[in-house]
């Protein structure tokens, strides 16, 4: 909680599977299923031909690194991360499914370890073990004290709102959803009686008044409302009109005061809409991409911590703090100067057509304009 408002985290994708999974304290079995790799220890090989050695069995707060400081130092009232993996042991490889993502259960003390408040699970791996693995996900969760959100064991469950008390009595409330664009199969999502995900099968207007009925059955006057969307392809700064009109459409109609988007690997531009605050794309905050090529232009090394400050009384957005964090041998860190730099030119550019731009204090901090 800031002086003047609410502080909110918000990290992008966490994919803390293959072979991030295999230098904590529990790999699971590193057999994979992909045609590219047979097992979780070649993206290590990878990452580390590119990075030099990683440790193995390392301490929980390992890949955080840096962030956990700045996080502590920020104090935000609410941490929420998309986590873009299964926590199983059990389970099925989905067939058909190109890649599939899971962390041993012992293992969710790298998530604990950063406060986090809140996991969202809509979106593309989170049933990539199957329906089985998806319960035990749930499970492993609610054992460390874990609440997700966008995910359940029927369709009331998977798409009902969080709400979090924070300090000075107000409070948050997260609600989650996933698309297609992101590559969740429609099979995945729950229904009555099936466990699932919250899956958004268009981005129509009936679906903006499915998540108004959503946040009505919770909210109240001077609660804050997030939006986590999965959605949209991996690479490519064009943000799709379907996108934004949705984005608009949930803070017009539905009551919504934050759009938390995610999917993309890499950051995209950003929009503040009747002054509340819409992300197209977080970006991977923690991945095993190192050594991967194709799409080094990017720059998918780098990420945002996101700390989003918001007037409490009216929802509008106060400030954006942007901390560039870069993840070398699957570690954080907080970015140089160069790299600062990049980020700012690059997603000052992409936010050029709806507003925004991105300004550097004298200290080396990055925050949004609008």
């Amino acid at each position: 909680m800031s002086r003047d408002g609410v502080t909110i985290f918000l990290g992008g994708d966490v994919m803390t599977g293959r072979g991030i999974d295999q230098i904590q304290k529990h790999p699971s079995d590193p057999n994979l299923c992909e045609a590219w790799a047979r097992s979780a220890l070649e993206y290590l090989d990878l990452a580390e031909q590119k990075n030099g050695a990683i440790p193995r069995s390392v301490d929980p707060g390992y890949i955080w690194g840096d962030a956990l400081g700045a996080l502590d130092e920020a104090g935000p009232a609410v941490r929420i991360i998309n986590l873009e993996t299964a926590v199983t042991d059990r389970g099925d490889p989905w067939p058909n499914k190109g890649i599939h993502y899971r962390m041993h259960p012992d293992n969710l003390d790298s998530i604990t370890i950063a406060k986090i408040d809140c996991c969202v699970l809509a979106n593309n791996h989170i049933l990539d073990w199957s329906l089985p693995g998806l319960v035990q996900t749930l499970n492993s969760l609610e054992e460390v004290g874990l609440v997700g959100v966008g995910a359940g064991n029927d369709v009331t469950a998977a798409e009902a709102p969080l709400v979090i008390d924070v300090p000075g009595g107000r409070r948050v409330v997260i609600l989650a959803l996933g698309m297609a664009s992101s590559g969740i199969p429609e099979t995945w999502a729950a229904e009555t009686g099936r466990s699932g995900v919250a899956f958004s099968r268009t981005l129509s207007s009936a679906e903006v008044d499915s998540v108004a009925a959503r946040v009505a059955t919770v909210a109240s006057p001077g609660d804050l409302v997030v939006a986590s969307i999965h959605w949209g392809p991996n690479w490519g700064y064009q943000v799709s009109s379907s996108h934004w009109r949705f984005a608009r459409a949930l803070i017009d109609r539905a009551g919504v005061h934050l759009v938390h988007g995610h999917s993309s690997h890499h950051l995209l531009g950003m929009e503040v809409y009747r002054g509340r605050l819409i992300l197209y794309g977080c970006g991977d905050l923690v991945n095993d991409y190192e050594g991967i090529r194709g799409h080094e232009d990017y720059r998918p090394d780098l990420g945002f911590l996101y700390l989003v400050t918001v007037d409490p009384t009216a929802g509008q957005l106060l400030q954006l703090e942007l901390v560039p964090v870069r993840r070398r041998r699957f570690r954080l860190a907080l970015a140089s100067a160069e790299e600062r730099n990049w980020l700012k030119t690059t997603l000052t550019h992409a936010g050029k057509p709806m507003g925004t731009s991105i300004e550097a204090t004298g200290e080396g901090r990055l925050f949004l304009r609008w």
